[in-house]
């Protein structure tokens, strides 16, 4: 109930702060008299499209810590946690970056994730599933694989082909749905229901198609990430760790917009595979073998 109360606010938030911008710009209504004004349309998409994700990626470190309850190492309690903030220093160091904040979060589940909208200031978290489960050669190749995804400014660049594809969909559904109103249903003045029937059915299909192209992204830097850990950790350690998360492979219980950033994600078949964040455990370890 928490993380639903938590996504509700920060998305209405985002959604206030972006239509008090285009109020403050002076945009105006796409929808008039005349018909659809395509500029007021496509500032619009844009505000809303990348501005949404924009401020998800700059929240994104915040709203990650509550929404899996991550508590940062500010001062290591324990020797596991101290091997744990001095592993993520000499990686960042060794990867050229700002040293990250450090964060366990309770869960049984294997994983850990990184986020943050700049590489010098970014968020490393591992659940203690992953430290009970993980040798501590096995957790430094993880690791590795999260700070290379900061390295390589993956969640930077992520939101931005989510709010590039975002602008897309909004636009074009809008343009369709206007079309569909004039053309096939003839409303004259003002704007049919057709438009808004319309509108919605093509922002779902698009939606999807946009879907397609983020998730092969999000998989496509997964192979990149996972040869940045075998070069900060060495391959062998590497290739034992997706070989533990393969043999203990579990539904993963990261929420839904922090899916993507964990180290592994949930098996899918057939049509649904276009939807994975995450490639086959299998296809990684046989990639990470055949690199060089």
């Amino acid at each position: 109930m928490k993380r639903i109360f938590l996504f509700l606010a920060t998305n209405l938030a985002i959604v206030l702060v972006l239509s008090i911008t285009m109020q403050l710009l002076g945009v105006e209504p796409y929808l008039n008299e005349q018909g659809l004004n395509l500029k007021s349309l496509l500032i619009f998409a844009a505000v809303m499209g990348m501005g949404g994700s924009l401020i998800s990626l700059a929240i994104s470190k915040w709203s990650a810590k509550r929404m899996v309850g991550a508590q940062v190492i500010k001062t290591p309690a324990n020797a596991e946690e101290a091997w744990l903030v001095e592993m993520v220093k000499a990686q960042a160091q060794m990867a050229g970056i700002g040293m990250p904040e450090v964060a366990i979060y309770d869960s049984p589940d294997i994983n850990a994730f990184a986020t943050g909208m700049n590489k010098n200031n970014a968020l490393v978290a591992v659940s203690t599933g992953l430290l009970h489960s993980m040798t501590r050669d096995e957790a430094e190749a993880v690791l590795g694989h999260e700070i290379s995804h900061v390295a390589n400014g993956d969640m930077v660049t992520l939101a931005l082909i989510q709010g590039v594809v975002n602008t897309f969909v909004m636009f074009f559904s809008r343009v369709i749905g206007h079309t569909v109103d004039k053309l096939v249903f003839k409303t004259e003045r003002g704007t049919g229901p057709a438009f808004f029937v319309t509108m919605i059915i093509s922002e779902l299909i698009l939606g999807v198609l946009a879907s397609i192209i983020v998730m092969w992204f999000s998989r496509h830097r997964e192979f990149r990430a996972d040869i940045g850990g075998a070069n900060l950790a060495g391959r062998r350690k590497m290739i034992a760790a997706l070989e533990k998360l393969k043999l203990g492979q579990q539904q993963v219980h990261l929420p839904e917009k922090m899916a993507a950033f964990g180290i592994s994600g949930d098996k899918a078949m057939g049509f649904k595979s276009l939807f994975m964040t995450h490639p086959p455990l299998e296809e990684r370890i046989a990639a990470l073998k055949a690199s060089t």
